[in-house]
């Protein structure tokens, strides 16, 4: 029996999957019309009945192929043109997104106290000097607005009982003894109005709540409160259910570290979200029911399962997803209360005002820790003065979506743990100074643990010379770090080692050039070596470098002698580390290399360096 090859299979037509624009969709519908019906229809021409079907079916695929097209590229970060979608991809990435930021500036307050007299000496009325509190309002020349971030308190005193606030004579009385004071004192200024917004939340629980803030350019939420008096704090996504939070310390180590870290946990919390077209901020809530009692860790999945109540047959049904979100996991949704919004907003480049052009108090908060009379507290508050000695800087314009769009490629290798090296300096140096002003800081391999490291850091006091770190900045630098640690890493917090050194020379001079004027500038080169913004933990100290500053000084011929000393101890008024170093010792390739974990300090150069001249 013989079989018909040809009409068991199907007849296969060529195709052309090629084509991508109308001129090609057109020209493929033409070919494959005159190919497969050439009896059906033969004029194509653009006013014929054939001509308006192909020109139909090929604009049908033009359209397709361009969105087609478009909405690939949408995909991507980089060849995305709509802005919802570049927002998305911007978000997605990490990369903040923001409107005009504020400028910040330190503004001078000056008071006028009268005087008193304590032992054998005169001095401010200690019961009259005041706390300007946060919140105060300077204007400047431009109609700018400024408020103060933190408390300036003028009866602040150093540890010898000396009053921090420059103090200087306003008038004297009739035999020369002082009768006013004027008292200047800094406080950080942050440019933007402070507006407090309402919300009224209905009795009905709806998950990932949005609020939308009526101004545009929101800087910072500075605090959201409900009816029951309830704190909804910031967070980076709805995931996070800790927040840092600063309290007052009280230890003796106040005056270097203001505040202590605590973790704490935060139920009411909502993450910031900027429109880049609108300019304005919504804040999103978590989805938690706050009426529902939720002790579970994570959703229990077994409580999605059907009742059958005996049934041995049933239709087939679906689950909502969402009923998995029902948790208290993402934080607490709000839900019969009134939220109110203090917010910050306002910003740009023309907030970055000159120096000297704000001089109008606005809204004045002052209090007195003592009790003075009325006289002398109203006398006071008459004389508050303000002034900007430096111009205020930071303010810029909100940034491009383009601008925005360029951050995501290192957005993406950013980490928000601490993994490498570089990773723990970054994170050791973005704690806030509240808590603790780390000057230097130096990791090396814990030599008896190899999942260990040995973390020595270092601080400045107030004049800028080096100083053991406190305490409570180790406590609240373990507590900080510790939420960013691998579980497997281990640190040590050690005190870096200070080693302070003199230096002794002797020069020969261009005997045509002053040998003490030739001695200061090479004393003053030095200084500029030595200073301590120079030298890094476990940095050496290179002899050649010294040796290089001293012979190109001007009018220096020959560097006759040139000896390193290590000082230690007290020496009349001065004050040095204890530590002991032999220089002869731990020269190596004419590099003076410390202890491990040491850092090197000329501590005093009017007393440090020593030189002569023959």
């Amino acid at each position: 029996m013989s079989i018909d090859i040809k009409k068991k299979l199907k007849k296969t037509r060529q195709r052309n999957y090629l084509a991508r624009d109308f001129d090609s969709f057109r020209s493929e519908l033409l070919r494959y019309a005159r190919t497969y019906f050439p009896d059906r229809i033969k004029d194509f021409s653009e006013v014929s009945f054939g001509g308006l079907l192909l020109d139909m079916a090929a604009m049908v695929g033009d359209s397709m192929s361009f969105y087609l097209d478009h909405q690939f590229n949408e995909l991507n970060w980089a060849t995305a043109i709509e802005s919802k979608n570049v927002q998305r991809h911007i978000r997605n990435a990490g990369v903040k997104m923001h409107g005009a930021a504020p400028a910040v500036v330190d503004v001078s307050f000056f008071i006028e106290v009268p005087s008193e007299v304590h032992g054998m000496e005169y001095r401010p009325q200690y019961e009259a000097l005041p706390v300007i509190l946060s919140e105060t309002v300077v204007l400047s020349k431009e109609g700018v607005t400024f408020t103060l971030v933190d408390d300036v308190d003028y009866g602040d005193v150093d540890r010898i009982g000396n009053l921090l606030a420059e103090v200087t004579v306003s008038s004297v009385n009739s035999d020369g003894s002082p009768s006013a004071y004027i008292l200047e004192a800094k406080g950080l200024c942050i440019s933007g109005a402070v507006t407090s917004q309402a919300f009224r939340i209905p009795n009905v629980h709806k998950a990932f709540r949005k609020l939308t803030l009526s101004k545009e350019s929101v800087t910072s939420i500075i605090s959201i409160r409900d009816g029951t008096g309830n704190i909804y704090y910031e967070v980076e996504s709805l995931a996070q259910d800790t927040v840092f939070k600063s309290i007052p310390n009280f230890d003796e180590d106040s005056e270097e570290v203001n505040n202590n870290l605590e973790v704490i946990p935060a139920p009411y919390r909502f993450v910031k979200l900027y429109d880049q077209r609108l300019r304005l901020t919504s804040l999103r809530f978590g989805g938690g029911n706050a009426e529902s009692l939720d002790d579970d860790i994570i959703p229990d999945p077994s409580e999605l399962s059907l009742p059958l109540y005996g049934k041995k047959t049933f239709g087939r049904f679906s689950i909502d997803p969402n009923a998995l979100l029902d948790s208290h996991t993402l934080g607490i949704a709000p839900l019969n209360t009134t939220l109110t919004v203090m917010f910050r907003h306002g910003g740009g480049i023309r907030h970055n005002v000159s120096a000297g052009t704000i001089r109008t108090v606005g809204t004045l908060r002052m209090e007195f820790s003592g009790r003075p009379s009325k006289d002398v507290a109203d006398g006071v508050r008459a004389s508050i003065d303000v002034n900007n000695r430096l111009a205020a800087s930071g303010g810029s314009q909100a940034p491009t979506l383009d601008s925005l769009r360029a951050q995501i490629p290192a957005a993406r290798q950013m980490q928000s743990r601490v993994v490498s090296k570089q990773d723990l300096l970054a994170r050791l140096y973005t704690m806030p100074s509240n808590f603790g002003r780390i000057y230097r800081a130096g990791i090396r391999a814990n030599p008896n643990n190899p999942l260990a490291s040995q973390l020595f850091i270092i601080c400045q006091d107030k004049t800028k010379k080096l100083t053991i770190a406190p305490d409570t900045l180790k406590k609240n630098l373990m507590t900080y770090l510790n939420e960013f640690r691998l579980i497997s890493d281990a640190m040590d917090v050690l005190d870096a080692s200070v080693i302070n050194v003199a230096i002794d020379f002797d020069i020969v001079t261009n005997p045509d050039a002053n040998k003490n004027m030739v001695i200061q500038g090479v004393i003053l080169a030095l200084k500029d070596l030595f200073k301590i913004d120079n030298f890094q933990i476990d940095q050496p100290l290179v002899l050649a470098d010294i040796v290089n500053v001293i012979i190109n000084t001007t009018g220096v011929i020959a560097l006759t002698d040139l000896e390193i000393i290590n000082v230690q101890g007290q020496i009349e008024d001065r004050i040095y580390s204890d530590i002991s170093f032999n220089v002869d010792a731990s020269t190596v390739r004419g590099m003076i290399i410390g202890s491990p974990g040491s850092i090197f300090e000329l501590k005093y150069p009017d007393y440090d360096i020593v030189g002569n001249a023959s």
